[in-house]
């Protein structure tokens, strides 16, 4: 039944600042989470993406000082809620995030896959 699936391009939403107070290192770990499951997808056949990849390069040419600064929040969300239109799903990973639930809500309100676990997403590659 290979002919039903085309590859998918994925939005992997998962806790980026939650939980971390703010912590360089925290944050690395959960971007690391998402960055990981990315790979995952990959070898499955599918395209993944995080916000975070077109977001970040735009938060620092833009200026931001800190993250949650006013320039962090003008970019960091709204650029995966736009993102979303472009994705044939979103996964959601890992713990408490409202961010991450938002984008799950955003998908559905959309029309998108939404997929809580990479088992229950095909695999289009035999991985």
């Amino acid at each position: 039944m290979k002919e039903n699936h085309k590859p998918l391009l994925i939005l992997v939403a998962g806790p980026y600042r939650s939980g971390t107070n703010d912590i360089p290192e925290l944050i690395a770990a959960n971007v690391k989470a998402m960055t990981d499951t990315a790979l995952e997808l990959y070898r499955m056949g599918h395209m993944p993406v995080l916000g975070e990849w077109f977001a970040l390069p735009l938060i620092e040419a833009a200026g931001s000082k800190e993250i949650g600064d006013q320039i962090f929040n003008e970019i960091f969300h709204p650029v995966a809620v736009k993102l979303i239109d472009h994705c044939d799903a979103v996964l959601r990973i890992g713990g408490p995030s409202s961010g991450a639930d938002e984008m799950v809500v955003t998908g559905r309100a959309k029309g998108k896959l939404i997929f809580l676990d990479t088992s229950e997403i095909p695999k289009l590659n035999g991985g």
